[in-house]
């Protein structure tokens, strides 16, 4: 097993994990304190719903009714997201394929195509993921800095660091299978073969270079006329 592949698939499935928990958090972006006039309220909005919370540990979300009234950066934020991680799961599926401690994925050469395509699709997903969430967070800058923005001002939430942290290590997962591939090619995998267990007869036949070994009987080594 290549040496490269464990740590692209921790990477992989880790930026995976992180794609995952991004898409379904509801802290992408956050009200700031320093516009809000009841300090002890924040409200946090997703990519499906918005939540409102307070000091006391009250806890609501009411979740987007309908796409068409959604704004279109969230939409867009929304499929580049679903996008990331479905090419997250087939990059997992592909990577343990493509992993030479399965018995599954044909031949080594087979192997290290199905590991760089896993590669390919480990980039994919992360490329995703960095263009939806640095959409968002272009959106919630904008907005904040504009000082003819009258409405609620945001800040960054969370999700949003998950989904670039995830995003960056499927990249490095998926570079490093897509690397994979020349040490598959530098480190062939040797046969032996097995000729099986030389006799005595036949070591010490070729040691007298290749004469027959020849014995006498006991009893034409005892004769009688050798003592004439």
């Amino acid at each position: 097993m290549s040496r490269a592949q464990i740590p692209a698939l921790v990477f992989g499935v880790g930026g995976f994990g992180a794609l995952v928990a991004a898409t379904v958090s509801n802290e992408w972006k956050v009200t700031t304190r320093a516009s809000s006039v009841v300090t002890a309220t924040w409200v946090y909005q997703g990519l499906w719903m918005n939540c409102a919370g307070n000091a006391l540990g009250s806890f609501h979300c009411r979740p987007h009714f309908t796409i068409f009234k959604v704004e279109g950066y969230i939409q867009a934020c929304r499929g580049l997201m679903i996008a990331a991680v479905s090419l997250g799961f087939f990059g997992s599926i592909f990577a343990l394929f493509g992993m030479k401690c399965t018995k599954v994925g044909g031949s080594d050469k087979a192997k290290a195509k199905i590991a760089c395509l896993a590669g390919i699709v480990f980039i994919l997903s992360g490329l995703c993921s960095m263009t939806g969430c640095s959409l968002y967070a272009n959106k919630i800058t904008k907005e904040f800095f504009d000082p003819f923005y009258v409405e609620q001002k945001y800040e960054l939430g969370a999700a949003l660091f998950i989904g670039w942290a995830g995003a960056s290590l499927c990249i490095i997962g998926g570079v490093i299978f897509c690397f994979s591939i020349s040490d598959n090619n530098k480190t062939p995998r040797m046969g032996y073969a097995y000729n099986g267990a030389t006799s005595v007869m036949s070591s010490r036949t070729k040691y007298h270079g290749g004469e027959d070994f020849k014995t006498t009987s006991p009893s034409k080594q005892f004769d009688k006329n050798a003592y004439v």
